[in-house]
């Protein structure tokens, strides 16, 4: 029996692809080479590389008019590649932010070194929301209260922050918004794979695999084309989307482990019945662990009900000093990696689409038992 994995990421994967993994490690296929050892350009990696990629865009209806880029860096050097390739679609060279946790915050940091950034909305106070005394963070900005410049190259949130917890699933449709040229570009780092996405209100969508989408090392892009081909001339080369698009993710040598890991990835969740299935399993996971927080005395979750994160749920007991305590004990019980965020503290379980329903129901006795004997 292997322990429940909590960890926000790199995160748990599933069995099933780590066994696959382990007996195709010295030999792939029958040809004699690990995946690590084969040319990015030979014929037995293109096979991994086209049925990774077919098999993205079938899970999630990627359209046509969408090229799918793996490339590198993490999400994080997106926050500077997505800039240097979208500002320059528009002579004055502007940006919205919505800002709504820590990853959206450094996106805007980091954006603002190649343009005009702007804030269109920030959760960063606290508020009122549903009747409800909300503290920052712990909410998402109304779409209809932001501020959108119609002369901006495009709008950015996180659609999932996975420190706070903060889940944002209703992308509104921008020409509603008054703002029908501004494309919606979305860090989905967290919560990608894990639910449908609607492209028709996207621009383009990116995230770090090592969520849900496989090891740490490649990431995922999914961009509408008509948006490639308006890098700045500060762009590197590589990581110029007209130029990793043309070569199929080959301009230079992609991070080729991960992407056959991550298309491993890719063919579990069509057994597991594909997006729609493990989606419903998502929502049966996450609605067990709220509903026990919501009803125990000892823990509690911060964040607005209506914005709740399905796949990263943050905690506080009730008593700070038992933290060490809790940590120790759920380790021993064969909980992992449930310690919170340095920067916000408590706990945080990450559930991600690996972890199975008897993951939750393990970690929620252990709570109730914890509760029992230090509540």
């Amino acid at each position: 029996m292997r322990p429940w994995n909590f960890s926000a990421g790199p995160s748990t994967l599933p069995l099933a692809v780590l066994e696959q993994a382990a007996a195709e490690m010295t030999d792939w296929n029958g040809s004699g080479m690990s995946v690590m050892e084969m040319s990015h350009r030979g014929k037995h990696f293109m096979q991994i590389y086209t049925e990774a990629e077919a098999d993205l865009r079938e899970l999630l209806h990627v359209p046509e008019d969408f090229a799918i880029l793996f490339m590198q860096g993490g999400a994080t050097a997106e926050n500077a590649i997505i800039p240097l390739n979208l500002i320059g679609r528009k002579p004055a060279q502007k940006a919205d932010y919505v800002l709504s946790g820590s990853w959206s915050v450094k996106s805007h940091k980091e954006a603002t070194r190649y343009g005009d950034i702007a804030v269109a909305a920030s959760s960063g106070e606290s508020a009122t929301v549903d009747g409800a005394e909300q503290q920052a963070w712990t909410w998402f900005p109304d779409p209809a209260t932001w501020k959108i410049r119609a002369d901006a190259s495009y709008l950015h949130f996180c659609s999932n922050e996975t420190i706070g917890g903060v889940e944002f699933t209703d992308w509104p449709d921008m020409a509603e918004l008054g703002a029908p040229d501004v494309p919606l570009v979305i860090d989905a780092s967290s919560h990608f794979l894990s639910r449908s996405i609607d492209f028709s209100r996207v621009g383009l969508i990116y995230a770090g695999a090592q969520k849900n989408a496989g090891p740490a090392g490649v990431t995922v892009v999914i961009v509408r084309r008509d948006l490639i081909g308006h890098a700045l001339p500060i762009c590197p080369s590589a990581f110029d989307y007209t130029n990793v698009a043309g070569a199929d993710s080959m301009f230079n040598t992609p991070p080729t482990y991960a992407i056959y890991i991550a298309g491993l990835v890719f063919k579990w969740l069509k057994k597991q019945g594909g997006i729609a299935a493990i989606e419903q399993a998502n929502i049966a996971k996450a609605r067990a662990l709220y509903d026990y927080l919501d009803g125990a005395s000892l823990y509690s979750n911060q964040v607005q009900p209506a914005v709740r994160s399905r796949m990263n749920v943050p905690f506080l007991l009730a008593d700070e000093s038992l933290n060490a305590t809790f940590l120790a004990e759920s380790e021993q019980a064969g909980l992992l990696a449930l310690k919170g965020h340095k920067s916000v503290g408590g706990m945080r379980a990450s559930i991600y689409n690996a972890l199975p329903l008897e993951g939750i129901h393990a970690l929620i006795s252990f709570m109730q038992d914890f509760e029992q004997r230090h509540g």
